[in-house]
């Protein structure tokens, strides 16, 4: 086999976006002279990732459709339709053996005409819930990578294969990295750390959850390594400015997670596929606040799947600014408890995913030339 293509289409949140890039290079490893183009959606965050991790991407003007916003949904048609001719266009003059969808607006009309043009397509879930738009590709899927059990209500259970998500570059291991870590964002080695994650853009429920108990933080004992997303950040850095506490560490970005996880004794973050899957791969105690602004609530299947094995704490978005905080600092000073939900969280790790998505598409070649 060689000269082999692929098209690699979705992405709108980094829980899409790593996963795809994930898979790029582990095609890239398993078949040197794999040929990648990626598929975004214009204006989101993969024509930027996408390029800079050393990716061709193209972008689709296609957009979401959202429920009872009439004005908002107006020019959805027409995106849509100008996207699948756009997607068209691209999938046949790259020529690609087998494309893959990862989620997000773009892995419609891309895996759509693939189907059409009879070539395999990939669909990776990444949720315990699937969304409308994967459970009408997943028809025609020729397979469907997922991470949860039991996904055999959305989809057809012969196409589908359990995977588990793939995680970042650079999480695969944590060992040796605390003392590191701990220099590296300047804590305090003595003392407990809580790193709270909202994703890139940040989380306002976490936000105004840890700023409204700034004065119990301060008094606590415990370091807060905050990553605010950049939404927020410019104000909670002038409140704290006017207001210091040495132990809350407020980031507007983390680039070296690996590091944060490395210094993290208990993890405060959304529920998002993506996150769940390296939490679990780290073994990472973890309160997850599932966000109430996504489709299907998926996120609050995701974080049940886990609370229901014990492996992680599982607290609503109404309930943050009055129990966050105090929670947070009860588990994270509970050594037994911290010990038990890092080994449950454990068991439900998948570490081969990446290898294991590229072992399927590879089938699909496969069954293709065969």
């Amino acid at each position: 086999m060689n000269n082999h293509r692929f098209i690699i289409s979705g992405g709108g949140t980094g829980g899409h976006i790593f996963p795809a890039l994930s898979i790029a290079e582990g095609l890239q490893k398993r078949l040197p002279d794999a040929e990648i183009l990626f598929v975004g959606a214009e204006g989101k965050m993969e024509m930027e990732k996408v390029p800079a991790a050393g990716f061709k991407i193209i972008g689709l003007p296609v957009a979401g459709f959202h429920r009872g916003e009439i004005l908002r949904n107006l020019l959805f048609l027409p995106k849509l339709l100008t996207s699948l001719w756009k997607a068209r266009t691209v999938v046949k003059n790259f020529k690609p053996d087998c494309v893959i969808g990862v989620g997000g607006y773009a892995s419609g009309p891309v895996l759509k005409v693939a189907t059409r043009m009879g070539i395999p397509t990939l669909l990776q879930e990444q949720n315990s819930y699937a969304g409308v738009t994967n459970k009408l590709l997943g028809k025609k899927a020729s397979k469907i990578c997922v991470a949860y059990q039991n996904m055999e209500r959305f989809f057809p259970k012969e196409k589908i294969v359990f995977t588990g998500n793939p995680i970042r570059k650079g999480l695969e291991g944590l060992e040796g990295k605390r003392e590191e870590a701990f220099q590296f964002f300047g804590l305090d080695s003595t003392l407990p750390v809580i790193l709270v994650v909202g994703g890139s853009l940040g989380a306002r429920t976490l936000n105004r959850g840890i700023r409204s108990k700034l004065s119990l933080i301060r008094e606590s004992g415990v370091q807060f390594l905050w990553q605010s997303g950049k939404f927020y950040y410019q104000e909670l850095k002038q409140e704290l400015a006017q207001n210091p506490a040495g132990n809350v560490h407020l980031l507007e970005f983390i680039q070296r997670m690996d590091l944060a996880f490395a210094a993290a004794d208990l993890v405060i973050s959304r529920a998002g596929a993506g996150t769940i899957s390296e939490l679990c791969v780290l073994g990472m105690p973890a309160i997850l606040v599932p966000s109430p602004n996504v489709a299907e609530d998926h996120q609050t299947a995701n974080a049940r799947a886990l609370a229901d094995q014990g492996a992680a704490v599982l607290l609503r978005d109404d309930e943050v600014e009055v129990k966050l905080v105090e929670d947070a600092l009860a588990l994270v000073k509970d050594q037994p408890r911290l010990k038990s939900l890092s080994l449950e969280m454990k068991k439900m790790g998948t570490p081969n995913a990446t290898n294991d998505i590229v072992a399927v598409i590879v089938s699909l070649l496969k069954d293709k030339n065969g």
